[in-house]
């Protein structure tokens, strides 16, 4: 049988280049997005069509809490978790609505603790399984003009490690990537001059791209059960 992998957000950038992995490898997938509907769709017909292995679009926000019961609904086996969904919100913390903070906080940190409450009981039924939370370096260092932005991923770091602990004894691993800068739409609001300044603090002179974050997070769907519990950095050797 198949593995099953559930990634969420995985309509562009870094969430599709996981799937597009993970549907290389054989795994079965749930996919989510929370408003491109059609384009999801045309991603799962596309890796049907190249790989042996199901696709299962699901439109939604991860932020909400009956929205992620309604998608678990049809879930009966889950091997791996990955939780990509994100959003930034860039100026002074001064200047940000509450309800901006909010929705930072629902995308990019409750809809982590949504999904993984109701995968876990789908792990431990088989008593195996791999929960993989996509960061940022901004949460490891935090982030001038990014304050939310790297609170949540910050947040997301301890809620990795906090979880690895608990589930430990289960056979259950729980990691992170904190990813550097990655060539994808979010970071499309540089300036070129913004660019080449950011570029120049890289040490491998360049940025990432969502398929290193895919490879590596496919590595980690497979790593040892001893690794557990960590932040991995990938980012050039910039921070």
């Amino acid at each position: 049988m198949h593995k099953t992998a559930l990634i969420t957000g995985a309509s562009r950038g870094i969430g599709k280049a996981i799937a597009i992995a993970f549907a290389g490898a054989g795994y079965d997938l749930y996919v989510t997005c929370r408003r491109s509907g059609p384009v999801l769709q045309n991603l799962c017909t596309d890796l049907e069509s190249a790989f042996p292995v199901s696709c299962t679009p699901f439109t939604g926000d991860m932020g909400d809490f009956e929205t992620v019961k309604k998608l678990f609904s049809n879930i009966n086996s889950l091997d791996v978790l990955i939780n990509n969904a994100g959003i930034s919100y860039v100026g002074l913390l001064s200047e940000m609505e509450p309800e901006d903070w909010h929705r930072v906080m629902h995308t990019n940190l409750n809809a982590a603790f949504y999904t993984s409450k109701l995968a876990i009981p789908l792990m431990l039924s088989c008593k195996k399984g791999r929960i993989l939370n996509i960061s940022s370096v901004w949460g490891n260092v935090g982030a001038s003009m990014e304050t939310a932005y790297a609170t949540s991923k910050g947040g997301l770091n301890t809620f990795t490690k906090s979880l690895a602990k608990e589930l430990a004894p289960s056979n259950i691993q729980v990691n992170g990537i904190a990813c550097g800068f990655i060539e994808t739409a979010m970071n499309e609001n540089l300036t070129p001059a913004e660019l080449e300044k950011l570029l120049s603090q890289i040490p491998a002179d360049r940025a990432g791209s969502p398929e290193e974050v895919a490879g590596l997070a496919l590595q980690l769907a497979s790593s040892p059960g001893y690794l557990t519990g960590q932040i991995i950095t990938l980012d050039g050797g910039w921070t």
